[in-house]
């Protein structure tokens, strides 16, 4: 498969329409210690961990791509993490993760599947309330990573267990330890220039150690996978977060995303000091973010840096003593004056050293393709001549009413791009497939006419507080999963679904902070139920609500692709190119038609294989339509 214009084909020339999954949810944790964050035992041993066995144990891997192949699956987003692989310290590689992951992809591609390597954070690192980056990149900084809890810089469900609120973790993005990681990490030179790494040898900037030691790290990922053809490409970073990088002045109030304790920079940096601050909490207020009360971060005398080490923000001169206590020096220090988005100032240049950096790797990696991402709440790059090729625009969308309040109403959705409800079933359903086809217009306006991949997207499987754990029912996650699904057909956008976990419990979900979106159950698995009765089936959830009829590879250009639920009726209308010799090939899932289906083609004639139905255009036919439908 390779890129031709906005779209992917293969070697027939087809246009391809990749579906597929995150391989998983629990690749952000590590195996040993278990990494579950409800846990602390063994949190703070840093280097003393591993994720062989991630996305599940390499004996099960024929098990599981056979399953998700029988979902119509081709494709899938592969995460991995730095600090799976460079745990042991800077420049120390964990060779038995690696050695793992080759065997994996390898599985893979012995089941014919194809897939991208996503280096995966979620603010920062695990011990800032999220994954992704080794600990002693916290240390680097200055940081006490056992002291970032209890100084307000970090939000732990490690150290908070059962009293961790619901979908809070995003609001580490505003808290003391991430947002400072991030600066460093994408504008260290800008905003702390001299500054170099604590404890370390280089005396480089925390910029340029950062980025580097991440670069050389997923470079030799590259290097192992290059040799697998199914391994398409690397995302860059998922969901980069640019910090207080261009924030206006650090007595201004949140990044517009968070919610619960929301200090502003200046507040964090004060707690951080063991001075704690009364904060805002922001929360829903009736349809809209806005501030529902007040609450205490950090605790007297308790500092998120190593002993003997002042806040790195003290060092870069934003704030200072003045009669022995804290004053802000530089109010502005982290205003954005380059005249650019924050995703083009800073990000940009990053993914553009990304790329330089594993297509270097080996001979074989010149051919990854880029996937890349913008910052959630600050927007995505341009892209253009000049600019690396092969690169496709690998954003997310998420029905974020569903996401963080766990509930499906079908009625009722936020536009959170224009802060605002969408009400009535129709309206939701047209604004699920607007922000999908928004992603496309802007890969094709502002990116050069790039391929778009809905890299995430999907709904909390614990919903309405469970009841589907309890009843059996997972009718209303089918609802919900059809209706993202229905936007995705109409919109025409190549997808990986958030996400497989294999390790997935009803009482743990995907073992990270609360989150239970996977589409794959351990305890459903392990009870034997099958929504379908075969086997392979065995452990899905709401499979009718994703498990649906769609055009893989068609001989020329879709006009039109859609799937009515109810009644099981698909259709496909295009454009076909009679250069092409391959027929279109359509996946009719056994799930949605369990006793058979019967199909009509106008302007061609189709044939049935192996539960898919091959479709060859007639001589001269301008368009193409196909129906399928139950017998």
């Amino acid at each position: 498969m390779k890129i031709s214009g906005d779209h992917w084909i293969d070697d027939s020339g087809r246009r391809l329409v990749l579906r597929g999954a995150n391989l998983g949810g629990d690749c952000k944790v590590p195996v040993r210690p278990d990494g579950d964050t409800r846990f602390k035992e063994g949190f703070y041993e840093g280097r003393k961990v591993s994720f062989v066995g991630r996305p599940f144990p390499l004996e099960e891997a024929d098990e599981h791509f056979g399953r998700l192949a029988r979902w119509g699956f081709t494709f899938f987003r592969f995460l991995t993490t730095w600090e799976a692989v460079e745990h042991g310290g800077p420049g120390i590689y964990d060779e038995d993760y690696l050695d793992y992951l080759e065997a994996v992809v390898g599985k893979a591609r012995d089941h014919g599947l194809s897939l991208f390597i996503d280096p995966h954070q979620d603010v920062w690192s695990r011990w800032t309330g999220g994954d992704g980056a080794p600990m002693w990149t916290l240390e680097a900084a200055g940081f006490e990573p056992s002291r970032l809890f209890a100084s307000g810089a970090a939000i732990l469900n490690q150290e908070m267990g059962g009293d961790y609120p619901r979908m809070v973790w995003f609001s580490n993005y505003d808290r003391l330890a991430c947002a400072t990681m991030w600066t460093l990490f994408f504008a260290g030179d800008t905003y702390a220039p001299g500054i170099g790494p604590v404890g370390f040898d280089g005396g480089t900037s925390m910029q340029q150690f950062l980025q580097g030691h991440y670069i050389k790290a997923m470079a030799e990922v590259a290097r192992r996978l290059a040799k697998y053809p199914n391994v398409v490409g690397m995302d860059s970073l998922n969901e980069p977060s640019v910090g207080y990088s261009g924030w206006p002045d650090v007595h201004h109030r949140g990044s517009g995303t968070s919610l619960g304790i929301t200090p502003t920079p200046w507040e964090a940096m004060l707690a951080g000091e063991g001075l704690p601050q009364d904060v805002e909490i922001i929360g829903i207020k009736g349809l809209r973010r806005g501030k529902v009360g007040m609450a205490r971060l950090g605790a007297e005398g308790v500092r998120a840096w190593k002993d003997g080490v002042d806040c790195i923000w003290k060092r870069a001169g934003v704030w200072g003593l003045e009669g022995g206590k804290p004053s802000v020096r530089k109010p502005e220090h982290f205003a954005n004056r380059s005249g650019l988005s924050a995703a083009d100032a800073f990000i940009k240049p990053f993914m553009k050293d990304f790329a330089k950096g594993i297509r270097a790797a080996s001979p074989d990696s010149a051919r990854f393709t880029l996937f890349v991402e913008g910052v959630p709440s600050a927007g995505r790059p341009t892209w253009g001549k000049g600019d690396p090729e092969n690169v496709v625009d690998a954003s997310h969308w998420y029905d974020d009413l569903t996401l963080v309040t766990k509930k499906w109403r079908g009625w009722m959705a936020f536009d959170s791009r224009a802060e605002k409800p969408v009400l009535g079933p129709k309206a939701v359903r047209r604004y699920f497939a607007r922000a999908m086809r928004d992603i496309k217009t802007w890969s094709r306006e502002r990116m050069g006419g790039i391929p778009a991949l809905l890299g995430e997207y999907g709904i909390p499987f614990d919903m309405n507080g469970a009841r589907a754990y309890r009843s059996g029912d997972y009718s209303l996650q089918e609802e919900a999963l059809a209706a993202n699904y229905d936007a995705v057909d109409e919109s025409l956008i190549d997808t990986t679904i958030w996400n497989y976990t294999a390790g997935n419990r009803h009482d743990r979900g995907d073992l990270w902070n609360g989150e239970d979106l996977s589409i794959f159950c351990r305890d459903d698995y392990d009870s034997g139920r099958s929504e379908t009765g075969d086997p392979l089936d065995r452990g899905g959830r709401a499979l009718r609500g994703f498990v649906r009829p769609y055009a893989m590879a068609t001989a020329g250009e879709i006009l039109e692709m859609r799937f009515d639920t109810r009644r099981a009726v698909f259709t496909l209308r295009y454009r076909p190119d009679h250069a092409i010799a391959a027929p279109t090939e359509i996946y009719v899932p056994e799930v949605q038609y369990p006793t058979g289906f019967s199909y009509e083609v106008q302007g061609g004639e189709g044939e049935v294989k192996r539960g898919r139905l091959f479709v060859t255009a007639g001589l001269g036919a301008g368009e193409v339509l196909v129906r399928i439908s139950r017998d």
